[in-house]
């Protein structure tokens, strides 16, 4: 994000000054969803996922070096049996979103979420990312975006994170199918989102 995008960029030196990173290293934080993808509208957060077993002491350790920041709240609770926890805050014009449960950031659904759809957009380009954004701004969240794109049966979340079992072949495939190269640069198809 160091060389990226100006918005990339400005992300890059906030995570840097406020050593958000270097404070919370001992949880494996990772920057995921709309940013390292280059896909952040006015309002997209910061989104930092966390390794975390035990979620009073790290919302305890973040109040501590985040608590005075506008906005910051904490929510603990189970899903699937599994204990999350989200922190919010805003810092330097950002919202900022800590994420932590106690599995490894590799195989939480957001850093997987990620890489899918990274693929997808080297597979179709600047007019795919420029319609993703355009969706984001009109309010639709990046996977049902993405989905909708794609002509994703089902439940956005669950159709994206299928796409990771596919070989990049079928993968490539399935993206060109549903959302063909443009030779004139007008689409005019509509897209059920």
């Amino acid at each position: 994000m160091e060389q990226g995008s100006p918005r990339q960029r400005e992300a890059y030196i906030l995570l840097r000054r406020l050593r958000i990173m270097e404070r919370l290293e001992s949880y494996h934080p990772l920057l995921a969803g709309t940013v390292p993808l280059d896909l952040q509208v006015q309002g997209s957060d910061l989104d930092i996922l966390c390794e975390v077993y035990d979620s009073e002491r790290f919302t305890a350790e973040v109040r501590q070096a985040f608590g005075g920041f506008s906005g910051f709240r904490t929510v603990t609770r189970t899903v699937e049996g599994i204990s999350r926890t989200k922190i919010n805050f805003e810092a330097g014009g950002w919202p900022v979103e800590l994420f932590g449960q106690p599995v490894p950031v590799e195989r939480q659904n957001g850093f997987r979420h990620m890489l899918v759809e990274w693929e997808i957009l080297r597979i179709l380009g600047r007019e795919f990312r420029e319609a993703v954004i355009a969706l984001k701004r009109g309010g639709v969240k990046t996977e049902p975006a993405f989905a909708g794109l794609l002509r994703l049966p089902g439940e956005p979340y669950a159709a994206i994170l299928a796409l990771e079992e596919l070989p990049a072949a079928e993968l490539e495939a399935l993206c060109l199918k549903a959302y063909p190269p443009n030779t004139d640069n007008k689409r005019t198809e509509s897209y059920n989102i």
